[in-house]
């Protein structure tokens, strides 16, 4: 698994959301490999890697959350992205 194809399964995931909701990394890895938790530190890297380019929200109880954040995190689509995918 490479981490282009983390950083594909994060963005086709977060596209698929529903307005207004977010996802668990945990969600795309399991969507990924049997043994998903070896592809938690990775993946949530890439998701970080993603939100500093703009393109989702890395966020804990709905706030933007910094790559140090400890506990768990959830993804979802920027305002920017999302709006953009309205119109």
């Amino acid at each position: 698994m490479t981490d282009d194809n983390l950083r594909r399964a994060i963005l086709a995931r977060v596209a698929g959301l529903r307005p207004g909701t977010t996802c668990c990394p945990s969600r795309v890895a399991r969507d990924l490999a049997d043994d998903w938790r070896v592809l938690m530190p990775r993946l949530r890297a890439q998701a970080f890697g993603l939100a500093r380019a703009g393109l989702i929200r890395v966020t804990q109880k709905g706030r933007d959350v910094a790559e140090d954040a400890s506990g768990p995190i959830r993804l979802g689509p920027n305002a920017r992205t999302h709006s953009e995918e309205q119109t």
